[in-house]
């Protein structure tokens, strides 16, 4: 006579055993995603294709992005992640063959991908251990994503203030 292990614990653990799969379900999905966006921008590379320009670029990522909120709760939805991930891996194919001609290309490259893979290594066990709600900084990185974006548009009309600016660091 078998018994389900979750019917044996108590509430709070089946509550963890729960939460652990939807954590553990997440992490393969992501998994699955970044290797299929770095498939296609690997293959990107190696037929050395053209950036596909700006216009194409921004729809092929809202287009895709609403498809992916559209669909978010049927299977389609799913198909629609990995054509969005799959389409920024085409898009990021040619930036990184251009930094891999480069003089040391291939240094810049290694250590942009290490450091953003050990960054969310040690943030995802860093959250995971902690078990602290990281939700209160939602509106804190949205304005800094906003400012960083704005100041970037902005950039090339103060290019003098801001080389004066990069003195006084």
């Amino acid at each position: 006579m078998s018994t389900s292990l979750t019917h044996r614990l108590p509430r709070e653990q089946s509550a963890i055993l729960a939460t652990n799969k939807v954590i553990r379900s997440t992490y393969a999905l992501l998994s699955m995603t970044l290797l299929f966006s770095a498939l296609t921008a690997g293959t990107s590379m190696a037929l050395a294709l053209p950036h596909p320009g700006i216009m194409i670029t921004l729809v092929g990522y809202f287009g895709l992005l609403f498809l992916t909120a559209k669909f978010r709760n049927s299977a389609l939805g799913l198909v629609m992640v990995f054509a969005l991930t799959g389409f920024m891996g085409y898009t990021l194919g040619p930036i990184i063959s251009h930094y891999l001609a480069m003089p040391n290309g291939a240094q810049i490259v290694t250590m942009a991908m290490g450091a953003t893979g050990a960054l969310f290594l040690g943030l995802s066990a860093y959250a995971l251990t902690t078990q602290k709600n990281f939700s209160f900084m939602g509106g804190f990185l949205m304005v800094g994503i906003l400012v960083a974006f704005l100041g970037r548009n902005f950039q090339p009309l103060y290019q003098p203030v801001a080389s004066v600016g990069i003195l006084w660091w």
